[in-house]
């Protein structure tokens, strides 16, 4: 029930069936060409680079930003090999990019945690050139399903998660609109359902069990029904879901 390092659950999640399935869409979606500049936004540990990398070929760019020294040690060595990535320090609200410099950008599962998501659009609006092409993917975590007897601690749960765990726990639903107010134009909104058939990896990914933990220390759900109903969960076929939305947005 403790937090996972954070750089060895990123990589799990994006290398699960619904990490890869989306991750793929969005890369899809952006059409990134031979030669143009990529630009990711709180990169991690370089997950996705190396795919970008293959797309922009040769003679393009790759350009990956993170704050955690830890996250960009991971990613200088996953690039280490490729020569048309920068991995460079920064965060979303100050951005170390050239204005008008970049061709495509993503911003994936990263405005959930900032203190002012439009602020950190308007640094990729300063940062894209006219006619690019942005991704963002967040989730809304008031869609988070839980199949469990206990319905209404399931429900406790997620909205636990909304209240206490996540900062901006709804903002999938907001992406178009805060697109629109940083200066961009929505092209298209896509909802998928990553589905969870396996207890261990919703209990990593979702944090079922930590976060069920903290609303027991928090007293919002009593102990005796937080407990049963996570071990309840590890007992016959299990079910989570929940909702990500992919926001495709032009210059």
């Amino acid at each position: 029930m403790t937090r996972p390092e954070q750089a060895s659950y990123m990589l799990r999640a994006a290398a699960s069936n619904a990490g890869r399935a989306y991750k793929q869409q969005l890369i899809d979606l952006l059409d990134i060409a031979p030669g143009q500049t990529a630009l990711d936004v709180g990169c991690g540990p370089g997950t996705d680079l190396p795919a970008l990398a293959e797309r922009v070929g040769e003679h393009g760019t790759v350009i990956g930003v993170d704050r955690d020294p830890a996250m960009l040690a991971q990613a200088r060595e996953r690039t280490s090999d490729l020569h048309r990535v920068e991995v460079r320090e920064g965060d979303v609200h100050a951005l170390p990019i050239d204005q008008g410099s970049v061709d495509r950008a993503k911003i994936d599962r990263v405005l959930m945690h900032v203190e002012e998501p439009i602020a950190a659009l308007a640094q990729l609006h300063l940062a894209t050139r006219p006619d690019a092409l942005v991704g963002l993917v967040e989730p809304d975590w008031d869609t988070l399903a839980v199949d469990a007897e206990d319905l209404q601690t399931s429900r406790d749960f997620t909205r636990y998660t909304t209240e206490e765990i996540v900062g901006n726990a709804t903002i999938g639903r907001s992406l178009g609109g805060l697109a629109e107010k940083a200066g961009f134009r929505v092209e298209r909104v896509v909802a998928t359902t990553p589905v969870f058939r396996d207890f261990a990896d919703a209990d990593h990914t979702l944090g079922l069990g930590r976060n069920m933990q903290q609303a027991i220390n928090d007293g919002y759900v009593e102990r005796d029904r937080g407990e049963r109903w996570f071990a309840g969960l590890a007992e016959g076929t299990f079910y989570a879901s929940f909702t990500l939305v992919t926001a495709i947005c032009s210059r």
